[in-house]
């Protein structure tokens, strides 16, 4: 059995939220955006556009956008998309109860070391939440482009009615009931994009970012199964798939991030002049400590976490990589 979901809400007028509105509002469903930043609302409603995080994009006139998010009260499902150290505030702060939550999020809560799921269903215990996750641009997303994403809900029968709800020609979302593995793909990948960026501005070549991509899928397998995920999520679209695409594109703001490190930049000056964020260097150091408190050894997440710091150059910790003990391949 299906159930229906009129009326959707965003919550997030960055990039990724705005792209998501106007996917919902493709087929001429009125979504209400709702965003933190008075200019957002005030430009996609008076001119549909969101210039400051998705310049170039006219969006549909069914996307109208909101600074109060008692205005979602009467939304039948809320696709959540703020980062991720935001999202437990945000949750607590809504209007409504009991009304799905579809997490955009990518990323691992500070402190509790919660995925985003388990930040909501603390938060909002009567809430059905589902995970969408996977290889996608924003920009491309808004354009219409073809993409395929991950859509994992506990409950199917729910899962199965937003993606149904969210599904338009182009945009294609894929059933899966692991929402563990969705997060951990999303949230890995965010760290290991900040890894390839470095190979890409040090200068390191494409043999070294080949070798990172599957060394970093390694560690997230590693990770993921330690937490109870499937490995064929982990293969599929939330896990290696949006890998891919994030570790070969300055489009990904991890990736640019961890150019910048390569290029010899401070950490520090490049995240404070960025407008919107790398969910991977808020990611690193508690991926890090759930990593060593499962006993899961994660050495590129470790040495992203030391050049975040300042504590290693990259000629250090490229260094130390190869310098490890030799050992059988898919261990």
């Amino acid at each position: 059995m299906t159930m229906d979901y009129p009326r959707l809400g965003v919550i997030g007028g960055g990039a990724w939220g705005t792209a998501m509105a106007q996917v919902i509002a493709s087929d001429g469903s009125d979504v209400l955006l709702w965003a933190r930043e008075p200019e957002v609302v005030d430009a996609v409603n008076a001119i549909n556009a969101n210039p400051i995080f998705l310049p170039g994009v006219p969006l549909s006139s069914h996307v109208r956008a909101t600074g109060d998010l008692a205005a979602l009260r009467d939304c039948d499902a809320l696709v959540v998309v703020v980062p991720a150290q935001f999202l437990r505030s945000v949750v607590a702060g809504l209007p409504v109860s009991g009304r799905p939550l579809i997490l955009c999020a990518k990323g691992i809560e500070a402190g509790s070391r919660m995925l985003m799921s388990e930040v909501a269903a603390a938060v909002a215990p009567a809430a059905p939440v589902a995970v969408l996750s996977g290889p996608t641009f924003a920009h491309e997303v808004a354009a219409g482009h073809p993409t395929a994403i991950t859509l994992a809900c506990a409950d199917e029968a729910v899962g199965l009615s937003l993606a149904e709800r969210l599904r338009r020609p182009g945009f294609r979302p894929y059933l899966s009931q692991d929402v563990i593995g969705a997060e951990i793909g999303g949230a890995v990948k965010n760290v290991l994009a900040i890894a390839c960026g470095v190979v890409e501005g040090a200068g390191l070549g494409q043999n070294a970012r080949a070798a990172l991509i599957s060394r970093g899928f390694a560690e997230m397998t590693r990770f993921g199964l330690a937490r109870g995920a499937r490995a064929e999520t982990l293969a599929g679209l939330s896990g290696l798939g949006d890998l891919v695409l994030t570790c070969s594109s300055t489009s990904s703001r991890n990736f640019s991030l961890g150019k910048g490190l390569g290029e010899g930049r401070d950490a520090a000056e490049l995240l404070r002049d960025r407008r919107s964020v790398a969910e991977g260097a808020a990611t690193a150091p508690v991926l890090a400590e759930a990593a060593r408190a499962a006993g899961v050894d994660m050495p590129i997440v470790d040495a992203v976490c030391a050049l975040l710091t300042g504590q290693a150059t990259v000629k250090d910790v490229v260094a130390a990589l190869l310098a490890r003990p030799l050992k059988q391949e898919g261990r």
